[in-house]
């Protein structure tokens, strides 16, 4: 699927990978909606893309929220033809601690917001999605796009919630792939490793150095720019579906 005239739903659209991602896709000629809790920062980020961007904030795992927000979408724009799940929160916690066991609704909200808020979207976007005219021989409608995270595969000390949340992104993608084919629509995970995101990007350089540290090559945290250019890499690919891409470096998480 091309990028330029298509339309993106993207959520964390309002910074970090998903803002580099709507850049990417602006640049490349298409039109986003970013959907994120901070609406001031998404307000500042839409400025920023121009007319072809809108938003709306909310929360992914929010049925009704999201769902005004695709129809919102859909009156600006006409359409959904990709949607690109990015957003997600972390939190580190050991199974039992000092103070006790890991508070259950730590966990719990962990997940609902990383795997359940991302199901929530992408079922929604492929609903609006079928309905679109094919855009290639193949008879393509659409692209799904989530984000795991190298935890899924590599989760270290204290990110039972984190590693549980991102590997059932990796665990429902081929299932989901293998609904949605016959309306035409691919769903693909990329799981990133250390990207020098917001977050990351304040952190001291004794946090930052060993990660780079184990780093295979380059040896540096990654660009979200090289985040969007795989996600654009995926769209414009049509016969990648089902599929989990590690985009880390070669990096592997000790324990």
């Amino acid at each position: 699927m091309d990028l330029a005239n298509r339309v993106a739903f993207i959520t964390g659209g309002a910074s970090g990978l998903g803002l580099a991602t709507a850049r990417h896709f602006v640049a490349a000629g298409a039109k986003v909606f970013l959907y994120d809790l901070n609406a001031a920062a998404l307000e500042q980020a839409a400025a920023t893309l121009g007319e072809q961007a809108a938003w709306s904030a909310g929360d992914v795992a929010d049925e009704l929220a999201v769902q005004e927000a695709i129809a919102k979408a859909q009156a600006r724009f006409g359409t959904l033809h990709i949607n690109v799940n990015s957003a997600g929160i972390g939190g580190a916690a050991r199974t039992v601690g000092r103070d006790g066991p890991m508070p259950l609704q730590k966990f719990e909200h962990i997940v609902r917001v990383n795997l359940i808020g991302t199901f929530n979207v992408l079922r929604l976007c492929a609903e609006a999605m079928q309905t679109n005219e094919p855009v290639s021989e193949d008879g393509e409608r659409g692209v799904i796009v989530n984000v795991a995270s190298i935890a899924a595969f590599d989760g270290q000390t204290g990110q039972a919630g984190y590693a549980a949340s991102k590997g059932g992104i990796v665990a429902m993608t081929l299932p989901i792939a293998r609904d949605l084919a016959k309306r035409g629509i691919r769903v693909v995970t990329v799981a990133p490793g250390v990207f020098e995101t917001p977050l990351l990007a304040q952190a001291p350089d004794e946090v930052k150095e060993p990660l780079i540290a184990i780093t295979q090559f380059p040896k540096r945290l990654g660009h979200p720019d090289e985040f969007a250019q795989e996600v654009a890499h995926i769209v414009n690919c049509g016969y990648i579906n089902g599929e989990t891409i590690r985009l880390d470096a070669g990096i592997r998480m000790p324990a």
